[in-house]
């Protein structure tokens, strides 16, 4: 009886015998190390720059450039990405946020001016040294010219009295160029208070009133004139 049943599964129809035997299954070990597999040899992608990026202290644009786009020749992408912030490219301050556009195929035109123009140099605080003004000098005492009118009797009583000081004191008190009193000064127009600083001018004005009075008496019995 064996005999005749190995036979039988010798003569067996290939479909007879393949019904026999146990269908094949993938377990899902396999599946598993094959999808391991083949993200291992398929590319990473790459991450994005960041949307922004925060400067530091020690930053520039050229070494942001750097760090974010591997060359620092493209500082101006970041310019321009952020010029109504940043006015001038060499002029950054930490703490700034500044956008972070995508590295652009071409490098863009640096700006015209990289930093503001120097200030000009302040005007020195130190004042010029003042000047001690000079006096003016003393008005010339003029024997002649100042008095309009008359005769020679000025020039004599100049001559003998004060020799053409204006501002001449003798030692009894008389005063200028015709050596008046202060009594006869006053008698004649002459304002007390000036006595001692008139100008040659009221001095003259004083004479001439003395002259019109018949006062030349006050120096023709002294004077020689």
């Amino acid at each position: 009886m064996a005999g005749m049943a190995a036979f039988a599964l010798a003569n067996a129809p290939a479909t007879a015998l393949a019904a026999t035997q146990a269908p094949a299954h993938h377990s899902s070990a396999t599946t598993g190390a094959s999808g391991t597999l083949l993200s291992a040899v398929r590319p990473a992608h790459k991450a994005p720059h960041p949307a922004t990026y925060t400067v530091k202290s020690g930053d520039t644009l050229s070494a942001i450039a750097e760090r974010l786009y591997k060359s620092p020749d493209y500082w101006p992408a970041l310019y321009w990405a952020n010029h109504t912030v940043v006015r001038y490219a060499n002029d950054i301050e930490v703490g700034q946020v500044l956008k972070v556009p995508a590295k652009p195929a071409k490098i863009p035109a640096a700006p015209s001016a990289l930093a503001p123009a120097p200030a000009p140099a302040p005007a020195s605080s130190e004042a010029a040294p003042a000047q001690a003004s000079t006096p003016a000098p003393a008005e010339p005492a003029q024997a002649t010219g100042t008095y309009s009118g008359g005769s020679g009797l000025q020039e004599c009583v100049i001559a003998a009295e004060s020799g053409g000081n204006s501002q001449v004191v003798n030692s009894s008190g008389h005063y200028g160029l015709y050596q008046f009193s202060s009594s006869t000064w006053s008698e004649y127009g002459g304002d007390p208070a000036d006595f001692g600083n008139a100008s040659v001018a009221e001095q003259n004005q004083v004479f001439d009133n003395a002259i019109a009075a018949g006062g030349a008496s006050n120096w023709t019995l002294y004077d020689g004139c």
